[in-house]
């Protein structure tokens, strides 16, 4: 069974190259990456202003590229390797979980039936409004949020770098101001989230919504989503080591949510700039919701998913210990590659939730996975390390 397993979540039809972080000489993939990312953008339509945000934004990553990396010019692996595009595309295909599958047929469905009653009283236009409200309060909120915690960041500067000189990120750390990586975190945040959602603001403005099949597309919607994440441990650790065992997928889709510092900043799903887009379309539920599940389940999760990452103790979101004494998650922004599942070993009672939803024992006890494929040792010296400094700092 582990050797039938294995060759599921390893699999790899182009050249594994395991990657932490970006080098000066992926700067041409990055550039052309972050010229991708204005794309995706696009999607908002030129006149937006999350269009003009998004543009700012690219043209901000890759100038902080340069001056926290440096440039060295080569061939883009793109031009190298074409074929691992395609096989990245791939890659999502095979990774599409059934659940997934449902949600968009479920959605078609109901698509298809408002079509073919014009004369009913669906109110889609007044659906669309409710539905782009929610979906500006969700960026527009969650936006405040990552302000907040970079302001504090900023105020505790000297704290921020003294931890991460004793990280992974020394060397960089040492290189230029922490204010710098502060900020680079913090625009990474907010272009992940704006890319992120892309894919739901197109199903909001081009596709349709009913009154009439509201309640039911709910009820629907949310017993769709409870199938989904028992499924969805298994459906991430394969998506996750892609990004890291991938070269192509790295550089283009997951390297940026390494890049930054590990700080509550950069949280978005753990995803990278471009990856969410793709994830989000090929592989999460949530953008072909109804509006008013997909708003609440989008905001819990990046929320969740902001205070998950904050591995800087002592500044704000100050997690407990006891929440990362269940987490490995932490392990692997300190610089391993493992674990690659949501990692979590975690007791019903302390287990983290996503509001009042709680997790299946698939995520509680998520870790299981990396132990079955990759022999993962739960006491381990990374592990041990930043319990450490969690202790020293956040008194």
């Amino acid at each position: 069974m582990k050797e039938l397993d294995s060759k599921h979540f390893h699999k790899l039809y182009g050249v594994k190259r395991p990657r932490m972080t970006y080098q000066k000489k992926d700067y041409l993939d990055y550039t052309i990456m972050t010229v991708v990312c204005v794309l995706a953008v696009l999607a908002y339509g030129a006149d937006s202003v999350m269009w003009q945000l998004g543009v700012t934004l690219c043209v901000t990553m890759n100038i902080l590229f340069l001056a926290r990396h440096g440039v060295e010019l080569g061939v883009p692996i793109v031009l190298r390797r074409p074929q691992d595009i395609l096989y990245m595309i791939i890659y999502k295909i095979q990774n599409m979980q059934p659940m997934f599958l449902l949600a968009v047929a479920v959605f078609a469905i109901d698509n298809y039936l408002i079509s073919k009653t014009p004369s009913w009283p669906h109110h889609s236009e007044l659906m669309r409004s409710i539905a782009l409200y929610l979906f500006y309060a969700h960026f527009i909120a969650i936006s405040v949020y990552r302000t907040v915690i970079l302001i504090a960041h900023l105020k505790h500067r000297q704290v921020v770098r003294e931890v991460l000189l004793q990280s992974n990120f020394r060397v960089l750390i040492s290189r230029r101001s922490i204010t710098l990586h502060v900020l680079h975190a913090y625009f990474t945040g907010l272009l992940t989230h704006a890319i992120l959602i892309a894919p739901w603001y197109l199903v909001i403005t081009h596709l349709q919504f009913s009154v009439i099949t509201l309640a039911v597309m709910c009820i629907i919607n949310f017993a769709v989503h409870g199938k989904y994440i028992k499924g969805y441990n298994a459906w991430f650790y394969r998506d996750h080591w892609l990004g890291h065992n991938s070269e192509v997928e790295f550089l283009y889709l997951h390297g940026t949510h390494h890049d930054a510092i590990p700080s509550g900043l950069i949280g978005v799903s753990g995803n990278g700039l471009l990856e969410g887009f793709l994830r989000h379309s090929l592989g999460n539920p949530m953008p072909f919701y109804n509006p008013i599940v997909a708003f609440l389940l989008y905001t819990l999760e990046v929320v969740q998913d902001i205070n998950m990452h904050q591995y800087i103790p002592g500044i704000f979101p100050r997690l407990p210990r006891q929440t990362h004494e269940t987490s490995q998650h932490s392990t692997h922004h300190w610089g391993r590659l493992e674990p690659y599942s949501i990692a979590l070993r975690a007791p019903e009672e302390t287990a983290p939730k996503l509001g009042a939803f709680k997790f299946p024992a698939e995520i509680l006890n998520s870790i299981a996975l990396d132990e079955r494929l990759g022999g993962f040792k739960w006491d381990n010296p990374k592990y041990r390390e930043f319990l450490r400094i969690f202790d020293t700092y956040q008194k």
